[in-house]
């Protein structure tokens, strides 16, 4: 990794790193065709713009590493590690996390044909965290990526429940009874086109990029309306197809049941022709207690049934175990092991029970934008890397 003859410009820097940052510096570097010193140079200059440190990033087990740098980058980088009490350590590896961060992988691009992401959140069971999961990942998806979120993607969530809770969260007015509503988009009688009906989220740190589509209570006939309409299971896909080529990621806050609305949400979280895997598909929010485990076994059965009926490929994203607490004790604990060890679908996260996710709902605020370094925020950008 070191240059023989680097340069009168450049001197030598001996530091340490976590092997899983090297690995991820080493192969996001070949992916770009960029010099592996150039691009640490690049992360300390960004990290030393910066008015004050970001998060912390996990240094343990971090080995022996050396680069090179531009003459007195590193005394910089010292020096501003020391005025805010971090090791130096802690600021070559912030810098090095920040560089990933604002370089994504062109594996992370939105797939060929403009075509976006699309995670369908849902589960039958009311009460899981579903309305949570789906907000959070979307505003870790929209995130600015020197937050080291998976970086900057233009969102759209949707609020697919008739009882508007992820709506209401944000403070955001529901849809009017009687007016154009993603209802009827998905049944043919909408007057006016669907981009209409997005409302941005506020907040510096998502930059315009994060779009709610309300909730309208006219979702409770969600069944019933699709019921006659011939190919229901694309009602979905066909009302939000003209929303496609303005969005990297579409994300479904999907309704506590499983009817034939969620037939064509999972219908449309389907991995389409040419996709890569992982990115498109289902994620199940659980809680760590027993009533998880049937409603999770009706839900992998409907996605069976959509296969055999329709030939659709749903991927399982992962499993988010969500609102846990070990300190409910044994029910708790060992039905987070019985999650752990189910090997398929994987967990993909652990989020807390604490505070802050139901402070931010108290105040209509996103939870990222209202506590950004709360554990809560920190997993589900953990999950966010990890499926997009």
């Amino acid at each position: 990794m070191t240059d023989e003859r680097p340069g009168a410009d450049r001197e030598k820097v001996v530091s340490k790193l976590p092997q899983t940052l090297r690995q991820q510096l080493k192969v996001r570097a070949a992916e770009l065709g960029i010099d592996i010193q150039d691009a640490v140079a690049g992360g300390v200059a960004r990290w030393l713009e910066l008015e004050a440190p970001l998060e912390t990033v996990d240094t343990a087990g971090a080995d022996n590493w050396a680069t090179w740098l531009p003459e007195g980058m590193y005394g910089q980088l010292k020096e501003k590690a020391t005025r805010h009490g971090l090791p130096y350590v802690q600021g070559v590896a912030q810098a090095v996390t920040l560089w990933l961060a604002l370089h994504p992988s062109p594996r992370h691009h939105s797939p060929a044909g403009g075509e976006p992401q699309r995670k369908i959140v849902v589960n039958q069971k009311g009460g899981v965290g579903k309305t949570a999961v789906s907000a959070g990942l979307a505003q870790a998806l929209a995130e600015e990526a020197e937050a080291l979120t998976a970086a900057g993607m233009r969102v759209l969530v949707v609020d697919y429940d008739p009882q508007g809770h992820l709506t209401k969260q944000l403070g955001i007015p529901p849809l009017e009874m009687g007016g154009d509503s993603l209802l009827k988009h998905m049944v043919g009688e909408a007057t006016e086109k669907i981009s209409n009906l997005l409302v941005p989220v506020e907040g510096e740190r998502f930059g315009g990029r994060l779009w709610v589509l309300p909730a309208c209570a006219d979702a409770f006939l969600l069944d019933v309306r699709l019921a006659p309409i011939r190919a229901s299971e694309r009602s979905l896909e066909r009302a939000l197809k003209p929303l496609e080529d303005d969005f990297d990621a579409v994300i479904i806050d999907g309704p506590p049941s499983l009817g034939l609305g969620v037939d064509a949400a999972l219908y449309y979280g389907r991995r389409r022709s040419g996709e890569r895997h992982g990115v498109s598909g289902v994620i199940i929010p659980v809680e760590a207690e027993d009533s998880s485990a049937d409603a999770f076994e009706m839900l992998t059965g409907q996605i069976s049934s959509l296969y055999s009926d329709f030939g659709a490929e749903v991927e399982y994203l992962g499993i988010v175990v969500n609102k846990y607490d070990a300190r409910r004790g044994y029910v708790a604990t060992s039905s987070l092991e019985l999650w752990q060890g189910l090997g398929e679908p994987r967990v993909i996260g652990v989020v807390p029970d604490l505070r802050e996710q139901r402070e931010a709902v108290r105040v209509k605020r996103p939870l990222l934008d209202y506590a950004p370094n709360c554990k809560q925020a920190k997993v589900l950008r953990a999950i966010a890397k990890e499926i997009s």
